[in-house]
């Protein structure tokens, strides 16, 4: 037989142990920061180790760097030995006068040509038809060879043949000579300039060269040209004629007499094949790291490939290989950008390296050093996923071993739990019988709602004020309860408060005070309402308790004296008319812009009250001038201006015992003060009561717009512009802009276009 469903009880959902939930999510968060800081530990010792390597790279390409740097030097040596050679700089010397004293003089040219070898323009190889006379010449030393030993003779052909004899040497010495080939030239084939040394003129023109030496063509040219303008000159490596790397040297001569500022008189030149020995130097002695590995590189011409220079472990040639700059994670193209760098990248391989780099001085070439990152940190990973490994079992088992005693011990506090909840439930229900007996005994509605506006709690005047029980309240929203108009004030009121109460937290914050008006005239019921923000916990959500007090008759009662306050304040102000026509309405027209304004600027309601009464009074102090003064027409003497212009002065004095809402008396005695601190009070900028600040430009506004028995009334726009003026020194600033747009935007123009009339008894 089927059980209606009506008759299946619906099982409570389960409540969460939020106890429980926050041990769990405390453990769950402690084994999460115990792996977070072993991950952090471990990377740390690799950062230490990472550094390690860095300076261990970092002096390997310092010590190659210089090693590199040493051959460049020991090359440009060479040249320099040439360079300063006594012999060879007289010689270019002579060459040089000899072309200025006899440029046209074909047997000095003819000779010279035979002296230095037509064929280092095509070729260097300075053979010449002429060579068996130049060698008798030479078998017998002259003295002049005998006393200065290197010194050549003074014959032309002579000399030419000497230098091409000291080049020759040299270069054998150094070097500079092309690579040894295997097999045999023939003799009717002629051998291709490959390496070598060889001298220019002032004019760029060759004049003597070892055999190798290759034609003055090209970037050698052009390398001559800079170093004949005084300063050493590096050829780049290059592909040469032997399809071997190439590299040149360029240094200027100088006559003996000459000064070496000034630009050569020739230039010495060296080409060579760059052999074992400057890419020997870039091996590290002892190096016992596989993957290590030290190389140049440079960029392209063109800006968009790196160059490799030297030969790479993996067979690749000299200037065989090159790589587009922009390669991702590229080793050699973060070797360029940031020379003296260090990290981790990808080789030209591919392979992850660490790679760090320095720059080669005097040459546009950088050392790229490495070595593989996997055999960098082989150890070093091992060792930390060996401590990470134990690290992380260890927090593991610290946390099982916590859940297990917090699991064991569970029982015995669900037990003292139990018993806490009765007793609590005891007290609780005591407080709340305490709690009714105090609030029922106040004549004020107090009343706790949620934020569906449902009664929580409601004490005994607020249940006899909705005609029900308080059993009946609760559960009921405030609608039903004290009507839609009310409770809608009320509920806009306690929505506000919850919002901010859930940001801040932070009840005397949160709490608030409101006069609520319902109704008109004789209708009109004036409640004031206080409310506070209530927690919630998790049997019940957060709420507002309303302390509701009915002030009806209090607020009728002060309208009644606010009414005779203002009969009272219009009769003193007729009083001071009468005595004045051309002040007639003065203090109400004061009072009515500093009304204006001071709703403009956004004031409270006591401060626009302030102001309207302070400005209304402000003239009752004229009392006790005479009215022939008030009425004179000629100018006034300093005295009598005084005077006039204090009166406030002896209004604040009068009025200092009359209870006030606001600071009508302060106004009334600091209007006359100035925004830069020139009143009689000596008070400035914001020690100056707002309220002060508006009255006294109202009252200098009233005053020119205003007719006087000595003057015409001002325009609104003449006026404006003084105000204008004297903002920010005389008057505060915000005062006068709330004026003008009251004038030019709330039609204020209109509005008080009768003040500029004069009065009839003037007239």
């Amino acid at each position: 037989m089927a059980v209606p469903a009506e008759s299946i009880e619906a099982k409570p959902p389960r409540k969460v142990n939020w106890v429980v939930a926050g041990i769990g999510l405390g453990i769950v968060l402690a084994i999460v920061a115990a792996v977070f800081f072993a991950f952090r530990f471990v990377e740390q010792e690799r950062a230490r180790d990472l550094q390690a390597w860095q300076i261990r790279l970092g002096i390997v390409g310092d010590s190659r760097s210089a090693a590199v740097d040493e051959w460049i030097e020991m090359n440009f040596a060479v040249l320099r030995e040439l360079a300063e050679n006594q012999a060879l700089q007289l010689y270019m010397t002579e060459l040089a006068m000899g072309e200025e004293e006899t440029e046209d003089t074909d047997q000095s040219a003819e000779g010279i040509g035979e002296g230095l070898g037509e064929g280092l323009g095509e070729g260097l190889g300075l053979d010449d038809p002429s060579d068996e006379t130049q060698e008798e010449e030479t078998e017998e030393p002259t003295e002049q060879e005998e006393t200065m030993g290197e010194e050549p003779p003074a014959d032309t052909a002579a000399q030419a043949t000497y230098l091409r004899n000291l080049l020759e040497a040299t270069a054998q010495r150094t070097h500079f000579v092309a690579p040894s080939t295997t097999g045999d030239i023939e003799a009717n084939v002629e051998r291709v300039g490959v390496a070598g040394l060889g001298l220019a003129d002032a004019a760029g023109r060759p004049v003597a060269s070892s055999s190798d030496m290759p034609p003055l063509t090209g970037k050698i040219r052009k390398a001559v040209a800079q170093a004949l303008a005084g300063e050493p000159v590096f050829i780049d490596i290059y592909i040469g004629p032997s399809n071997l790397p190439t590299i040149g040297f360029v240094l200027p001569i100088y006559a003996i007499q000459g000064d070496e500022g000034a630009e050569g008189i020739g230039a010495v030149v060296g080409i060579r094949v760059i052999d074992k020995d400057l890419f020997d130097r870039l091996r590290q002695p002892g190096e016992i790291e596989k993957t290590a590995e030290t190389y140049l590189v440079r960029p392209s011409a063109s800006g968009a490939t790196v160059e490799y220079l030297s030969p790479l472990t993996d067979g690749t040639a000299p200037l065989k290989r090159a790589l587009a700059l922009d390669t991702p994670d590229l080793a050699a193209a973060f070797a360029i950008e940031k020379p003296g760098g260090f990290s981790q990248k990808r080789d030209y391989s591919g392979e992850e390296v660490l790679v760090t780099s320095r720059p080669v001085p005097n040459v546009p070439w950088v050392l790229v050093r490495k070595i593989s990152r996997t055999e960098a940190l082989a150890d070093t990973d091992s060792r930390l996923r060996t401590i990470l490994i134990v690290l992380v079992l260890v927090t593991v088992g610290v946390a099982v071993t916590i859940v297990a005693v917090w699991r064991h011990g569970s029982s015995l506090r669900a037990m003292e739990a139990a018993e806490r909840s009765r007793v609590s439930s005891e007290r609780f229900e005591n407080m709340s019988k305490f709690m009714k007996l105090v609030t029922n005994s106040q004549p004020t509605i107090i009343a706790a709602v949620d934020g569906t506006t449902t009664y929580t709690f409601a004490n005994e005047p607020a249940a006899r004020e909705a005609g029900i029980s308080e059993e009946d309240v609760i559960g009921k929203t405030m609608a039903s309860v004290m009507g839609p108009i009310k409770a809608n004030a009320l509920a806009e009121i306690n929505t506000a408060i919850l919002k901010q109460f859930a940001i801040e937290d932070d009840v005397e914050e949160a709490r608030q005070q409101h006069l609520l008006h319902f109704g008109e005239d004789d209708d009109l019921q004036v409640i004031k309402s206080d409310h506070i923000p209530l927690r919630g916990d998790r049997d019940h959500p957060p709420g507002i308790l309303m302390v509701l007090d009915d002030v009806t008759e209090l607020t009728h009662e002060r309208r009644r004296s606010e009414k005779m306050l203002r009969q009272l304040i219009d009769t003193l102000v007729s009083v001071v008319d009468r005595r004045d026509p051309y002040s007639a309405n003065h203090s109400s027209r004061v009072a009515e812009v500093a009304r204006s304004v001071a709703e403009e600027m956004g004031l409270s309601e006591v401060e626009v009250k302030t102001v309207d009464i302070a400005g209304s009074l402000m003239s009752l102090g004229k009392i006790f001038i005479p009215p022939e003064l008030l009425t004179k027409t000629g100018n006034l003497t300093e005295e009598e201006r005084t005077l006039i212009t204090t009166s406030y002065m002896v209004s604040a004095d009068l009025l200092e015992g009359v209870p006030f809402e606001g600071p009508v008396v302060d106004t009334i005695r600091q209007m006359g003060e100035t925004w830069e601190g020139q009143g009689p009070l000596g008070l400035a900028g914001e020690d100056v009561l707002r309220t002060a600040r508006i009255a006294g430009v109202a009252n200098t506004f009233v005053g020119m717009i205003s007719p006087r028995a000595y003057r015409d009334a001002m325009t609104f726009e003449k006026v404006s512009n003084i105000l204008l003026q004297e903002s920010g020194t005389k008057f505060d600033r915000k005062a006068v802009s709330a004026l003008i747009n009251f004038l030019e935007n709330r039609d204020g123009t209109e509005k008080w276009a009768h003040y500029r009339e004069k009065p009839k008894e003037a007239a």
